[in-house]
């Protein structure tokens, strides 16, 4: 999860209460971590090769980070995995469980996580989660004490680009003046084929109205295509693929709505930063959305394209509804913010170092 890497790197390393060191278990983008570092993060240039330490520490306590990294009082693992130490604390982040209550719809890789977890709490790892729904589903599905599971959410970052400026990112298909927006890998969690259903039911309506999918293939590729090939509004459905920058934020700016369909989710970025942009956000009850966006978006039951389509119309066209919803997105995303996030970690982190140095 870059975001939240980047975003608690950087809040972290600017309390001047830490000294904070960042490495990577990965070999094929070794080159990448230097650039990607928020300053006052202090990069350990040693490139770990992920699969076989994958594999080493899911069944033993070698090679500790130590050993990898030098002496460190924490080490924290920010996707899923956390080294083994010899005498530095351990916290984990689990973003999601999706590879227990959906492994059909994760890769070989993603399914291996939970034991890697499991493996970790039980020799004294703490667990951080990005809400309460996943800290809950920890404790339950993976066994974990609840004394060692921290929520603490992540933050959002604000943009600098009024709502409404956004067309100009993207050229609307003929006869089309307004747009929905879905921004998210092509995977079957996503449910953007769905999104496409719920777009079939509201598009005679809405002749004006088009649908833009932004975000890179996954393994979901071959059912979103067969979606959009039955789609009778195929014309007026637009799929950009990824987009970065100034771009991804000009296009959230312009969007009449903002459409999150998903089937599970441990937290939910783009919504939050769809609401931050002034764009009205429909979604679906899926994990943990009903308790990061709160009031400050339409909910929808998961997999119900009719629900999702009866919603987005709502929003498309009733200006009351409309503003209500953007009126109290702008509250809810106001209170995510990187230095809570980083004030909640730092917490947590010397309750783990506390229990680690007591022989607790």
């Amino acid at each position: 999860m870059a975001t939240f890497c980047s975003g608690a790197l950087g809040a972290l390393a600017s309390r001047g209460d830490l000294e904070v060191r960042a490495f990577a278990v990965t070999w094929r983008t070794r080159h990448a971590l230097a650039c990607r570092l928020p300053a006052g993060v202090v990069r350990v240039d040693r490139p770990l090769p992920a699969r076989p330490l994958h594999w080493a520490w899911s069944m033993t306590e070698l090679p500790p980070i130590e050993w990898l990294a030098g002496p460190m009082d924490l080490v924290h693992g920010s996707n899923f995995v956390v080294p083994p130490a010899r005498r530095a604390a351990r916290v984990v982040t689990v973003h999601d469980l999706t590879a227990l209550r959906f492994p059909e719809m994760c890769e070989p890789v993603s399914r291996r996580f939970p034991a890697l977890v499991r493996r970790a709490a039980s020799r004294g790892a703490w667990v951080h989660t990005p809400s309460h729904w996943v800290a809950q589903e920890v404790v339950e599905l993976l066994g974990v004490d609840p004394e060692r599971v921290r929520a603490v959410h992540h933050g959002v970052w604000l943009p600098d680009r009024p709502a409404g400026t956004g067309q100009r990112a993207l050229t609307l298909p003929s006869g089309t003046s307004r747009y929905i927006l879905a921004l998210g890998t092509v995977e079957p969690r996503k449910d953007l084929p769905g999104l496409v259903r719920a777009f079939d039911e509201l598009a005679s309506g809405h002749p004006d109205v088009a649908l833009v999918l932004a975000g890179p293939d996954g393994w979901g590729v071959a059912d979103m295509a067969a979606a959009l090939e039955r789609s009778p509004h195929r014309r007026r459905i637009l799929r950009l693929g990824w987009v970065g920058g100034e771009r991804r934020d000009s296009l959230l700016a312009g969007a009449a709505a903002f459409a999150y369909p998903s089937v599970y989710e441990g937290f939910g970025f783009p919504p939050l930063e769809a609401m931050a942009a002034g764009v009205p956000v429909v979604a679906t009850r899926a994990g943990a959305l009903p308790e990061v966006l709160g009031d400050g978006a339409e909910l929808v039951p998961v997999g119900d394209p009719v629900a999702l389509a009866s919603a987005l119309s709502r929003v498309l066209d009733d200006e009351a509804v409309r503003r209500q919803l953007v009126q109290r997105g702008r509250a809810r995303v106001g209170s995510y913010r990187w230095a809570d996030c980083a004030e909640g970690l730092a917490r947590l982190y010397a309750e783990a170092v506390s229990s680690r140095k007591g022989g607790g």
